[in-house]
């Protein structure tokens, strides 16, 4: 599981859930301990994503959320390897697999509120990247 150094709170707690699940999908199904490239560049998509998510903090996950920021092809590696890796995550991540659940039962706001993604925040405070 790996952490951002780019993203705070929540996001990088959701980061460490995708991360989770991604490992878990490319052990089972690439057989390889370490990522493989496809796997790596589907964690670094998910890592910008996160980053630019308009919600920030308050993010939705992503299967609730009325804004779909991934494009097609990286959207359909995520869905395969969040079915693939959901139910696993209750026997290898239960707390990461139950908060993810539970955030999934929250209220959505239908429209973000301005300037709060991870990435505003970051660049006012004036980090880079």
């Amino acid at each position: 599981m790996k952490s951002s150094h780019i993203l705070l709170g929540k996001l990088n707690t959701e980061f460490k859930t995708v991360s989770a699940m991604i490992e878990i999908y490319c052990k089972k199904n690439h057989h390889s301990e370490a990522l493989c490239k496809e796997c790596q560049q589907l964690m670094d998509y998910a890592e910008v994503r996160l980053d630019r998510c308009p919600y920030g903090e308050n993010k939705p996950t992503c299967n609730t959320c009325p804004i779909h920021c991934y494009k097609p092809e990286p959207k359909e590696q995520m869905r395969l390897v969040m079915r693939f890796s959901g139910p696993r995550m209750l026997l290898k991540h239960p707390i990461l697999a139950i908060r993810h659940l539970l955030s999934e039962k929250k209220n959505i706001n239908p429209k973000p509120s301005p300037n709060c993604s991870n990435r505003h925040v970051r660049l006012q405070k004036g980090e880079k990247k």
